[in-house]
């Protein structure tokens, strides 16, 4: 094998992995999620930002104003899952900079300054941020099962603010009976990878 990562590892995070659509009803604990976030927030960003915020709902109160802003294939589950937690991308990023790059304060400033910028580099480096968050969820030996079928507008106005935008909401929990659908195909190397 070329990989040193475990082949048992491999099939955990990768090859066995699959968005779960169907949970037990075991609890996700604060534990576990703040284990996961330690492990993935070390996952490479551009300047070392950090414009990944999560928003766990657990309330009851707070699962009724979600549920009906998801798609409809998306309802049920989501009502169901012992955790749901909503990704967003902070698009004030940049004041944390001169903390997360002490070498080079400056970076705040000199590529941030317009808000513009700093949108476009929160949603590439949240959602880089989110995959990893994914996988560190399949760390734990949990299932995942992103979606990004709902009310955008309606998920920022309930749960965010003008200065937040939400990029997925992540079922998370133990998998259930008929979790998985069948395996979709994927690409071969050659029709992804090209040699210059």
């Amino acid at each position: 094998m070329s990989l040193v990562l475990d082949p048992a590892a491999q099939d955990l995070l990768f090859r066995e992995a699959r968005t779960a659509n169907t949970f037990t009803d075991e609890p996700v604990t604060e534990e576990q999620v703040q284990a996961i976030y330690d492990l993935v927030k070390y996952g490479p960003t551009a300047f070392n930002q950090t414009p990944l915020r999560v928003v766990l709902v657990r309330s009851a109160e707070a699962r009724e104003r979600l549920v009906p802003l998801m798609a409809e294939g998306n309802q049920a589950k989501t009502a169901s899952a012992p955790l749901v937690a909503i990704l967003a991308a902070d698009n004030e990023f940049h004041e944390e900079l001169p903390q997360l790059l002490p070498h080079f304060p400056q970076a705040k400033e000199l590529f941030f300054a317009e808000r513009p910028v700093r949108e476009q580099s929160a949603a590439l480096n949240a959602a880089l941020q989110a995959a990893y968050f994914i996988v560190g969820v399949r760390a734990a030996g949990l299932a995942a099962g992103p979606m990004t079928g709902f009310d955008f507008a309606g998920v920022q106005k309930e749960f965010l603010d003008d200065d937040h935008t939400p990029l997925m909401v992540v079922n998370i929990g133990k998998p259930g009976d008929d979790a998985w659908f069948p395996r979709s195909p994927r690409l071969a190397f050659e029709d992804v990878v090209t040699t210059v």
